[in-house]
C-alpha cells in the first residue's frame, strides 16, 4: 500500500524488452533506496512494481505485458521523469489517501492552464469510471494523492499547488499526454454497494 505522497522523482536509466516482459532501471534519488530490500513493492508513477534488487538508488523493475497495457508504463522513454514512492509501514503519516497502485485506466489530458499560484488540469473521464470520479473525493494521478475538482460527464478537473509541482512530474505534464488513473477504493466499494442494494 502506499500514501500517494510521492518521495521524489526518478529518471529511467534504461529500458529492455525480454520476451514478454520489459526490464527497466530507474535512477532514484539520493538515499531513496536506502534500506530496499530485493521484492519491495514500489511506485513508479501510481503502479506498484517489485524491486529486483537491493539498497542502491539505481533500481531494477521487470514489468508485465498487462502492466504495460493498462498504464503508461508502456510508453516510457529514456530519461523520463517518473514518480516514486517506498510502501508505507505502521509508522508512516498517511498524508494522502491509501492507494493500492493497481491501475483502473489511463486518461487524456484535455488542458493545463498555469496561473502564479497553481496549476488546473482537466482530464477525460475513461468509460465506465465515471460514478466513481466524485467532486471533493479522492483519487491518484501518476501516484500522486489528489482531491478531485469540479466533474462534468466527460472529464474532471484537479487543481495543483506550488509544492505538488515541486516534486513531482505533474508540472512536466501537458495538453494530449496520458496519465494513470487509481479510483479511491473506498468510494468504489460504497458506489458498487449501493447500487446492488437499490437493484434487488
Amino acid at each position: 500500500m502506499f500514501s500517494g505522497i510521492v518521495a521524489g522523482l526518478g529518471s529511467i536509466k534504461s529500458i529492455k524488452e525480454n520476451d514478454d516482459i520489459v526490464s527497466i532501471s530507474i535512477t532514484a534519488p539520493k538515499n531513496f533506496g536506502k534500506n530496499l530490500k530485493k521484492g519491495a513493492s514500489v511506485s513508479v508513477d501510481g503502479v506498484c512494481l517489485t524491486a529486483k534488487n537491493s539498497k542502491s538508488d539505481t533500481i531494477k523493475f521487470d514489468v508485465i505485458g498487462e502492466t504495460l497495457a493498462r498504464s503508461t508504463l508502456g510508453n516510457l522513454t529514456k530519461g523520463q521523469k517518473v514518480n516514486l514512492e517506498r510502501s508505507i509501514t505502521a509508522n508512516t503519516e498517511i498524508g494522502g489517501h491509501l492507494m493500492s497502485g493497481h491501475i483502473h485506466n489511463v486518461a487524456k489530458i484535455l488542458s493545463v492552464n498555469t496561473s502564479e499560484n497553481s496549476t488546473d488540469m482537466k482530464i477525460s473521464i475513461p468509460k465506465g469510471i465515471g460514478k466513481y470520479i466524485l467532486e471533493k473525493g479522492y483519487i491518484g494521478i501518476n501516484g500522486c494523492s489528489l482531491t478531485v475538482g469540479k466533474v462534468s460527464k466527460s472529464n474532471f478537473n484537479i487543481h495543483l499547488i506550488p509544492e505538488t509541482l515541486k516534486v513531482t512530474n505533474l508540472s512536466l505534464l501537458e495538453k494530449k499526454q496520458f496519465v494513470n488513473i487509481e479510483l479511491d477504493q473506498n468510494t468504489v466499494s460504497i458506489v458498487d454497494t449501493v447500487e446492488r442494494i437499490l437493484s434487488r
